[in-house]
């Protein structure tokens, strides 16, 4: 069976980056440059030369510190969502990762073509029914102009990703402002604590942040204490919806009626997302055993990659259902995953984000 093509090297990480040894400890002064490199591009930022202007509403970024994906799609959805229902007019911009994203900036709607936009934009799209805008360029900052003229209403923008983009200048609330930063943590942690590319992390454990976000059981870690130190976190809880069929929506089938219907040896489990376990996780929990393929997050599907798993029952992710709208095999069926924002969270938000515009006090 032939795998998905797999669109870079990190996203099968290696080993070595989970715990420290010989191969990190060779790497790591490699590791300190990158991290000297970091630093002089964040002190240019911050002397901004350039004379960029922040954006006119408040900016919501999720992301994280870690390479690879931590399960920061579904929590936009569930910010964004969660905004709308507190009065706010979310806007939603993304790098449109995995796509062949134009040199002009492009809006996303849930029958945009993935390949082009990227499959997250387009999931986002679909679990929302196109309530909120969302527009897509690598340069994230290229998307806002856009994104507000087309619907001027918006009065703040969640950023999918983007904590390393530096031109997304901010004043984060930790700054007395109204922008925030989420880091989102999953399961794995840290890993080694090391930088690329001696470890995981694009910057450091004692980052600045606003709060974090923790989507699963955390791994117990000589780290740990170095990430919480005096830290906001907040645990989103999450839960697998009622499994639907790929080609057929409106069929829908219970986890449990799965898990007594199809023997292990005849359910296979894929996904091609940031941490394929965690989902392979979920499903066992809810009874679900089977044969699980992991693949590199952002993979695409072919008709023949499918046909040649051995299986009765085919289990995936919403991520991964929309690259494969054109593959036609009653077998797959598609799990819904949500997330819910706690009220303390939501509190915390609408506290921040009702502050004055600090912007318009600066010189």
């Amino acid at each position: 069976m032939s795998l998905p093509k797999k669109s870079s090297f990190f996203n099968k990480p290696p080993r070595f980056w989970e715990r420290r040894g010989p191969t990190s400890l060779i790497l790591w002064p490699l590791s300190k440059i990158y991290g000297w490199v970091n630093q002089v591009l964040d002190l240019v930022n911050e002397l901004n030369l350039e004379r960029r202007k922040p954006a006119p509403v408040p900016i919501i970024i999720v992301g994280n510190i870690r390479v690879g994906g931590t399960g920061k799609t579904p929590i936009v959805i569930a910010l964004a969502e969660q905004l709308a229902r507190m009065g706010w007019k979310p806007g939603i911009i993304s790098r449109g990762y995995g796509g062949n994203v134009s040199s002009t900036p492009r809006q996303v709607k849930s029958n945009s073509n993935p390949a082009e936009v990227g499959d997250e934009p387009v999931l986002i799209a679909k679990r929302t029914d196109n309530q909120f805008p969302i527009w897509v360029h690598p340069k994230r900052t290229l998307s806002i102009q856009p994104l507000l003229r087309y619907d001027p209403s918006v009065n703040v923008i969640i950023s999918d990703d983007g904590l390393q983009h530096r031109s997304l200048l901010r004043w984060p609330a930790r700054e007395g402002g109204r922008d925030i930063e989420f880091v989102v943590r999953d399961q794995r942690g840290e890993g080694n604590g090391f930088l690329l590319p001696a470890g995981p992390l694009r910057e450091l454990a004692s980052r600045e942040r606003d709060a974090t976000l923790m989507t699963g059981a955390i791994t117990p870690s000589n780290h740990i204490d170095e990430y919480f130190l005096g830290r906001r976190a907040f645990t989103l809880s999450s839960q697998l919806g009622t499994p639907y069929q790929l080609n057929n929506s409106s069929n829908t089938q219970s986890l449990s009626s799965i898990a007594d219907t199809f023997l292990p040896n005849k359910i296979t489990a894929v996904a091609a997302i940031g941490n394929p376990q965690r989902f392979f996780d979920d499903l066992l929990k809810q009874g679900i055993a089977g044969k699980c393929i992991g693949l590199a997050d952002h993979a695409n599907y072919s008709p023949e990659f499918f046909s040649a798993i051995n299986a009765e029952c085919i289990l995936i992710t919403e991520k991964d259902a929309v690259k494969c709208t054109s593959i036609q095999d009653e077998r797959i069926w598609v799990v819904p995953m949500s997330l819910e924002i706690s009220n303390t969270l939501a509190e915390w938000l609408q506290s921040i984000l009702q502050r004055p515009d600090p912007n318009q006090y600066t010189l």
